[in-house]
């Protein structure tokens, strides 16, 4: 669901030779344009969300189970869906760039309204089972991810660099579905300061994380008719400024859960927070300073450890303050 993620590994593998991978049935045709990889780091990122706000309080285990498999299972299944959606609406465009031409719809392995109906599927039956299971609330949120994604940043890509920032959305809600699934206050959770940090920490990471692979393949963005900043910007300063300024804002944004959310995360966060992002900052100053595609791609590389690495220490610290606590 989240734009940023949702085309770099496999942007990765088809710009390095990967492109003519072993054909799938139509099954495993299916699957792949639910985007796998980025349905798995929606559904994390919700999950983390989940864990944050269920450590704060006391449950009975059959109670949090149901109310956990509710949230994952809805979360990718919405997820799933709006991906699938998403390469049903740019199957042309898909077509015409080489890292994407190894997808299911330009090569032909299943139609079309194949793909169109499991997203719309998967997208309603993911939404029902967060309504079901963990309250209108998450469901809602889920909703406006699917929404968000195929009803204003898919369209947007050919038309204007600012779907990147419309882009982010999506990708940073998910923790909200978390959040507010294994909160009590129903809608009132979404304005909690703790989902609200997430939100903000997500926003952050993804832009400067997207605009990283955009430079990477830009020919191929071009090809594909895309207006995002990169392709706008030949000699790449334009670019590397805003790298650099939403890396900026990144490094308070990481450190934000631990400012709202004393209680949960402490200062083993805060430092791996604080060196993670001072590395990330080293490597986006270095960006700036060279405008070189490798620079470009050692950033991208940068921020897929630097996220994992920051969502595995919130959970861990939560987690443990809950357990001794």
């Amino acid at each position: 669901m989240s734009q940023a993620t949702a085309r770099n590994m496999s942007g990765v593998a088809g710009a390095t030779g990967v492109a003519g991978a072993m054909p799938r049935g139509v099954v495993g045709s299916l699957v792949e344009t639910t985007k796998p990889g980025i349905t798995r780091l929606v559904t994390a990122t919700s999950m983390v969300g989940f864990v944050l706000a269920a450590s704060m309080r006391a449950w009975e285990l059959s109670t949090l189970l149901v109310l956990a498999l509710g949230c994952a299972v809805g979360t990718a299944l919405s997820a799933s869906g709006a991906n699938a959606i998403n390469q049903f609406m740019e199957r042309r465009r898909d077509a015409l760039m080489r890292r994407t031409q190894s997808r299911p719809l330009p090569q032909g392995r299943v139609t079309p309204a194949a793909v169109l109906a499991t997203g719309i599927g998967l997208s309603i039956v993911g939404v029902a089972i967060l309504w079901v299971f963990t309250g209108a609330a998450p469901a809602a949120v889920s909703a406006a991810c699917v929404l968000i994604y195929v009803a204003a940043y898919t369209p947007m890509k050919p038309v204007s660099v600012f779907s990147t920032l419309v882009g982010t959305l999506p990708g940073a809600l998910p923790p909200l579905i978390g959040w507010a699934a294994a909160s009590t206050s129903g809608w009132a959770s979404l304005l909690d300061a703790g989902g609200l940090s997430l939100f903000a920490l997500m926003t952050a990471w993804q832009m400067p994380h997207f605009m990283a692979i955009a430079w990477m393949y830009k020919d191929d963005y071009a090809l594909g008719g895309y207006k995002v900043l990169p392709v706008m910007d030949p000699s790449g300063r334009r670019t590397s400024i805003a790298i650099a300024l939403w890396t900026s804002a990144l490094i308070p944004a990481t450190l934000l859960p631990a400012i709202v959310m004393p209680e949960r995360l402490g200062l083993p966060y805060v430092i791996i927070a604080a060196v993670s992002g001072l590395y990330f900052a080293w490597m986006a100053a270095r960006l700036l300073r060279t405008k070189e595609r490798n620079d470009a791609r050692r950033l991208f590389f940068g921020s897929i450890i630097h996220l994992p690495l920051l969502l595995a220490a919130i959970v861990g610290e939560s987690l443990i303050r809950a357990w001794i606590g």
